[in-house]
C-alpha cells in the first residue's frame, strides 16, 4: 500500500504538473528558456500555496528538498516566487522564477559576474537576479545558460512550449517532456520504487501531465511510446500497479478503496492515460503513508 501512494504521490508532486493553456504561462519566463531543454514544468507558486496538500505538507516540514535548495542558493521558492518554470536538459535544471527579490547574499558568498551579471553562489549552486522581478538559480553553468538565453534574444524550445501552452486544465501545477537525457539513469540509481519507475519509462518517447490540488488531487498523464506494444507494457504495469495498491489495502482501512476507484489508465494507439482524482478526505491519510519515502539526491 506504502510502496503504490510513494509512487503515486512522487509521480504527482516531483514531476509537476497543470495550467490553463498558453495565457498561463509567463511570456518572460518562457523566452528565458534554455533552447535545449526537454523537460519543462511550470508551477504557480502563489495559487500552490493556497492549496490544503501544500499547506499540510508545510505544517509537517515534508518539503525538506526546499530547504536543502533554499540553503544551497540563499532564494527561497516558498517566499520569494509567484511563479516559476523548471527547465531540464536531462542533465542540469534550473529555475526561472518571476516574484519580488530582494535578496541579500551572506558575508563570504562567492560573486562573479558573467556578461554584465552577477552570480551568486558556487557551482553547486548559484542564483542571478535578471532583475527586480525576474531571478533564474540552480547549477552555476544552468544559471549562465539562461543569461545566454535573455542575451541573445532567441527563442527558447519552442516545440515544448507550444505542448504546454496547449495544456488544458486550471490546476497548479504542469509538466512536458520531449526525452529524459540522464534523468531515467539517476532514477534507476536511486533502487527501489524510483529505478522501477526508471524503468518503466524508458519506452516513452514524450510525456505531459497537469495536475489540481485546489481541493482534492486531479492528475491527468499522457505518455506517448515508441510502439503499440511499449504503450501496451506501460499501461499494463499501471493498471497492475493499481491493482496491487488495492489488495494491499489493510482492512481496517476500506476507505483507501476510493483511491484506487479514482484512478484510471488508458490505452490509445502510442499513447497510455493515467487520470488521478484523489478525494480531499483521503489527502491525511496518503500522507501519513508515505512518511518514510525516500529523498532523491
Amino acid at each position: 500500500m506504502r510502496t503504490f501512494l510513494l509512487a503515486v504521490s512522487t509521480t504527482i508532486l516531483g514531476c509537476s504538473s497543470a495550467q490553463t493553456g498558453g495565457a498561463r504561462i509567463d511570456k518572460g519566463l518562457a523566452a528565458l528558456v534554455p533552447p535545449d531543454t526537454i523537460l519543462l514544468s511550470g508551477v504557480r507558486m502563489g495559487e500552490l500555496r493556497a492549496t490544503p496538500l501544500y499547506t499540510k505538507l508545510m505544517a509537517q516540514q515534508r518539503l525538506s528538498e526546499l530547504n536543502d535548495f533554499a540553503k544551497r542558493t540563499n532564494f527561497d521558492p516558498r517566499k520569494d516566487v509567484s511563479e516559476m518554470l523548471v527547465a531540464s536538459n536531462g542533465a542540469d535544471t534550473v529555475i526561472v522564477a518571476r516574484g519580488n527579490f530582494k535578496i541579500q547574499a551572506p558575508a563570504g558568498t562567492k560573486k562573479s559576474v558573467y556578461k554584465g551579471v552577477t552570480v551568486v553562489g558556487g557551482a553547486e549552486g548559484a542564483y542571478a537576479i535578471l532583475d527586480s522581478n525576474t531571478a533564474a538559480a540552480g547549477l552555476e553553468r544552468a544559471v549562465r545558460k539562461v543569461i545566454d538565453q535573455k542575451q541573445s534574444g532567441q527563442p527558447g524550445p519552442a516545440a515544448l512550449l507550444s505542448r504546454a501552452a496547449a495544456l488544458p486544465g486550471k490546476g497548479q501545477l504542469w509538466f512536458v517532456s520531449s526525452g529524459w537525457g540522464t534523468l531515467l539513469d539517476r532514477l534507476t540509481s536511486e533502487g527501489g520504487n524510483f529505478a522501477s519507475a526508471g524503468r518503466l519509462f524508458r519506452s516513452v518517447d514524450k510525456a505531459s501531465g497537469t495536475a489540481d490540488l485546489r481541493s482534492a488531487i486531479a492528475g491527468n498523464f499522457t505518455a506517448e511510446c515508441r510502439s503499440e506494444p511499449d504503450a501496451k507494457t506501460l499501461g499494463d504495469a499501471l493498471r497492475g500497479m493499481v491493482g496491487l495498491g488495492r489488495l494491499s489495502v489493510p482492512e481496517n482501512q476500506p476507505e483507501m478503496l476510493r483511491l484506487f476507484d479514482g484512478i484510471t489508465v488508458e490505452q490509445k494507439q502510442l499513447s497510455v492515460l493515467l487520470n488521478v482524482n484523489i478525494p480531499a478526505d483521503l489527502i491525511d491519510k496518503i500522507i501519513k503513508l508515505t512518511e518514510t519515502r525516500p529523498r532523491m539526491k
